[in-house]
């Protein structure tokens, strides 16, 4: 995986793997978020650091950060490579914990961030790129409109 430049306000910014010393901030990030906040904690990185290792050791699995010049980071998104037998045996890209700073909503790095990530599923031979919202996030679901996604099905999970 090639890292990415953005050239945004406040910018640039640098899109590039993850790594473990950068666990912290990605689960601050994940912390920083209304719907989450409660499920979240960097007290005990314990398993945030057991599913970084069994991401970054998965050539399926992809976790990615944005660093601001300052190495920051101020961003970060998992994209997940899915083969299946549906649509002809084709790969989907599953794009799960996309999450911006909150300081830097509304300068492009989040829309930067999905064009990518479309390009890395074409690239990798996807025909689809997926992703769920929860349903409350009606910004969100505006924001991926606007680059192109359709709310095409009702998602259901279950919580063990």
């Amino acid at each position: 995986m090639t890292d990415a430049l953005f050239h945004l306000p406040g910018g640039p910014f640098t899109l590039r793997p993850a790594l473990a010393g950068d666990v912290a901030a990605i689960v601050g990030l994940l912390a920083d978020d209304h719907l989450r906040a409660a499920e979240e904690s960097t007290e005990d990185l314990a398993p945030y650091l057991a599913a970084f290792t069994a991401i970054d050791t998965s050539p399926d699995h992809h976790l990615v950060v944005v660093v601001d010049p300052a190495g920051g980071v101020v961003a970060t998104q998992q994209l997940s490579l899915l083969p299946g037998l549906a649509r002809a045996g084709s790969t989907r890209l599953q794009v799960e914990a996309v999450r911006v700073s909150s300081g830097l909503r509304g300068n492009g790095l989040g829309s930067a961030m999905i064009e990518w990530a479309v390009e890395f599923g074409r690239t990798h031979g996807c025909r689809l790129v997926q992703l769920t919202s929860d349903e409350s996030r009606i910004d969100a679901h505006r924001f991926y409109e606007r680059l192109g996604f359709a709310p095409t099905h009702l998602g259901f999970k279950l919580h063990l």
